[in-house]
């Protein structure tokens, strides 16, 4: 019983930390709500009227959310040089009360200083984002100059309290972000592992559903590993374990991206194209056969659930694991591989290749482990990963600045013109809809621009959450009528609403938006101010903002999404060059060079691309073909940045792993595949260019012949020209939905 209960508990805190990875939604919900909580106890206890109550709920809220940087130091100054600021931005709005068009000047100037903040870093954006609320507070609350001292201390009380949730209550330190991320990737490589599970055992009319899991969990490890490159630096002690640590988290996402493929080959007659990994409704081999029946299907069932076990067990788990472990491991060896179809072997050889990748993560995060029951293939794989570990070094990787553009074309002085221009429309227009509520439509106006960059990301930003404004108008309309006048049954409404505002912020603007209009109706109630047509005039400031937004972007200093998809694409391509070419080089015997950091500035370019696509292919657009080709595009450069990640793993194994050994003819095989690259990108940076992408023979063709009496190629040398013939493929495949001329192979 209690074996059953430790094991149902051990699989809840895997499912929150696989859906929470690093629980940092959690820590942001508890942290702000803990800030406004100990706001309203202190103020309670000086007997502040609602009003005041109201306003330090509001400023403990802006001044929790508004710290973004990762070191608890940083936090602070930000934090202690926030309170001036706020101290500052209230005075104005109280001073200026009774002068209406001074004040709206000084908000819209404020505006632009807070947008042109940003250009300075995590500070300068979060003083921007302190200045601006808090004005805002001033003129939700009716700020006038005989309540301004209270309002100063009500401010300084919210900030302290802020300071005390962050440091005391829900301290987060950078390594203790990074224990929990790596917990995370290891709670959705199980997770993925059942799906690939799923995969196996589908039938053919579940197999769409099984691949499209196998998709999910692909992409959300990726996700993971990503939290986790970006928090290496703060997190780890020294540069050699940031690197360790990366190098072993990436080989684990690899693998089991690799192990996917394999098991949807097995399925199948005919070797899986990556895509379709990662396009969905992309056809699967064959029909997705299911594969024979045979002792070998049920032995790779037994394996992958023995691999699963494998990671989501503690270290030090008895001799049962070890004996699974050593198991696994053998099939690194061609003799231990049981009698199957080349494909089914493969998956074999797949689950071999990932117990390695878990051996290696376990011993990067959690230190030595025992070695007494280790088999000699065990044994031989633990002396591989030393090996690789030795040979990590503290030098640090080349950076390369690009040229910043200056001026009006700084993204941060366009964003401060825009949100000026569109603030100021949206005071003339609010004004006209309400001379009370007017500051609903700057703040929407406002909140648009945050982390978008062209006119469609606006627009899609702005439907949003003009959608959650309206369901939460609905929600507020009953969420008043349940609390009427109780003062602390409404607060405690307002922090249950807070806490899932910023627990969903990340993964539904729309959300969001809807969970702050609900709290808004139920504040509204408290400063006796509700009634059903101010929840309604909402909704309409709401529109009035996105609509200023979306006519500023669209005609001041415009962004189009078409250029900067081009833009972002033409960075992916860039970046896709220098992993591929360097990886390459390294793999015919070149020097070695840092390519883990060079594969993950590919992944982040195209994270950048794939949310900048999100107005091309949001479901409601009524461009379905230029929908299909983005997803297409986007689709086809995840497989290629995969076999640049997979390359650029197998090339910094080169001085350690006794079975890769540098082919100098693979310098020749990825020169087609550089050339076609740097032709898609000049024809994605000018329509007149006139370069070509190469069609020919596959890329084991263009090997030259090694030396007499050596063989061909061997197993590594194979799955490396495996990866560079479907990068070859995919790159040239965007040839045609980027109009890219192809020359025929005789040409």
């Amino acid at each position: 019983m209690k074996a059953a209960a430790r094991a149902w508990a051990a699989g809840v805190r895997d499912r929150v930390r696989a859906s929470d990875p690093g629980l940092l939604r959690l820590a942001a919900g508890l942290r702000t709500v803990g800030a406004i909580t100990l706001t309203l106890a202190v103020l309670s206890l000086a007997d502040a009227d609602v009003t005041h109550l109201v306003a330090g709920a509001i400023a403990a809220m802006v001044a929790t959310f508004a710290v973004r940087e990762k070191q608890r130091g940083p936090q602070a100054v930000t934090l202690a040089l926030g309170l001036p600021v706020a101290l500052a931005s209230v005075s104005l709005a109280a001073l200026l009360s009774a002068h209406v068009v001074a004040g709206d000047l000084v908000f819209v100037v404020l505006i632009f200083c807070a947008v042109y903040g940003r250009r300075f870093g995590d500070r300068g954006t979060a003083l921007g984002l302190i200045g601006f609320q808090v004005y805002f507070l001033s003129l939700f609350v009716g700020a006038t100059r005989h309540l301004l001292p209270g309002l100063w201390g009500v401010i300084a009380v919210a900030f302290a309290c802020s300071a005390l949730a962050r440091f005391v209550l829900v301290p987060q330190t950078p390594t203790g972000i990074l224990l929990r991320l790596r917990q995370a990737f290891r709670a959705r490589l199980a997770q993925l592992l059942d799906a690939q599970l799923e995969l196996l055992d589908a039938g053919p009319q579940e197999v769409e559903k099984a691949l499209a899991h196998v998709r999910t969990g692909t992409a959300r490890l990726h996700e993971t590993a990503m939290l986790i490159h970006g928090r290496l630096e703060e997190g780890t002690p020294d540069e050699v374990t940031a690197r360790l640590v990366q190098r072993r988290v990436a080989d684990a996402e690899i693998a089991a991206e690799r192990l996917g493929l394999l098991l949807l080959t097995a399925r199948s007659a005919e070797r899986a194209d990556t895509l379709t990994l990662h396009l969905p409704g992309a056809p699967i081999p064959e029909g997705g056969r299911l594969p024979v029946r045979e002792e070998s299907t049920d032995m790779l069932r037994r394996d992958l659930r023995a691999l699963r076990l494998l990671v989501r067990h503690p270290v030090g788990d008895g001799t049962g694991t070890a004996q699974i472990r050593n198991r696994l491991l053998g099939y690194r060896d061609e003799e231990n591989l049981p009698p199957a179809s080349p494909a089914v072997r493969d998956v074999f050889r797949g689950v071999g290749e990932s117990a390695r990748a878990v051996l290696g993560l376990r011993i990067a995060l959690d230190g030595p482990q025992d070695e007494s029951d280790d088999s000699p293939e065990t044994a031989r794989s633990r002396e591989e990963l030393d090996a690789e570990d030795a040979a990590i070094g503290g030098s640090e990787a080349e950076e390369e600045s690009a040229p910043q553009p200056t001026g009006l074309r700084r993204p941060t002085t366009r964003a401060a013109v825009q949100v000026s221009v569109g603030s100021a429309l949206a005071i003339v227009g609010g004004e006209l809809l309400s001379t009370h509520r007017w500051y609903w439509a700057v703040l929407t106006c406002w909140i648009v621009f945050i982390n978008t960059a062209s006119t469609g990301e606006i627009l899609v930003k702005g439907y949003r959450r003009l959608l959650g404004t309206a369901l939460g108008v609905i929600a507020g309309i009953g969420l008043a009528g349940l609390v009427g006048h109780h003062t602390w049954t409404a607060f405690a409404v307002v922090l249950l609403c807070v806490f899932a505002m910023f627990y969903t912020a990340p993964l539904s603007y729309t959300l969001m938006s809807f969970f702050v209009t609900a709290a808004l109706g139920v504040l509204y109630t408290l400063l006796h101010t509700y009634s059903l047509e101010v929840l309604v005039l909402r909704v309409e400031e709401t529109a009035l903002g996105v609509a200023c937004g979306v006519v500023a972007a669209a005609l001041v200093l415009p962004v189009r999404t078409d250029r900067r998809t081009d833009e972002l694409l033409t960075t992916v391509l860039d970046r896709l060059t220098d992993v591929t070419g360097a990886a390459v080089e390294q793999l015919s015997g070149g020097p070695p060079t840092e390519l883990l950091d060079r594969a993950r500035e590919l992944d982040q370019a195209l994270s950048d691309l794939r949310s900048a696509t999100q107005p091309l292919t949001h479901p409601v657009t009524p461009l379905r073909t230029r929908r299909d080709t983005a997803q297409y595009v986007v689709a086809l450069l995840e497989t290629c940045a995969y076999h640049a990640r997979s390359l650029a793993a197998t090339a910094e194994l080169l001085p350690t792993h006794p079975s890769i050994a540098a082919d100098p003819r693979l310098r020749g095989a990825g020169q087609r595949i550089l050339h076609n690259i740097a032709a898609i990108a000049a024809r994605v940076a000018d329509d007149r260019s006139t370069a070509e992408v190469r069609t020919g023979p596959s890329v084991a063709s263009l090997l030259t012949p090694g030396t007499p009496g050596t063989p061909r190629y061997g197993r590594v040398t194979d799955r490396v020209l495996r990866h560079l013939q479907r990068l070859d493929e995919a790159v040239a495949g965007l040839a045609r939905p980027l109009g890219v001329p192809v020359s025929s192979p005789g040409k």
